[in-house]
């Protein structure tokens, strides 16, 4: 007999949020530190502030999308267990 849960388990739905998010992540670092790096080489041909500038951009913007990463995670699971109080509470007042 199929399930939610068999046909789920033949598909990779439940694994496209995190594909998402790298993909997006991915892409978002390539072009800023791509833009970054063509940016100061434009204004410099010194090999050094190149080098500062990219390095300095790749550690911004990891940390930048970790936090971003972690505060949407967060609000998420916020959502989630003010929902589940509220069942909680609703199925409580329809027990009494």
């Amino acid at each position: 007999m199929i399930t939610i849960d068999n046909y789920l388990d033949s598909h990779f739905i439940h694994r496209s949020n995190w594909l998402r998010a790298a993909v997006l992540g991915a892409n978002d670092g390539i072009i800023s530190i791509s833009s970054l790096a063509i940016g100061v080489t434009t204004a410099s041909t010194a090999r050094d502030p190149i080098l500062l500038a990219t390095i300095a951009g790749l550690v911004a913007g990891a940390l930048s999308m970790a936090a971003g990463e972690y505060v949407s995670v967060s609000s998420q699971t916020d959502i989630e267990k003010a929902d589940i109080e509220r069942e909680n509470v609703t199925n409580w007042e329809l027990m009494k």
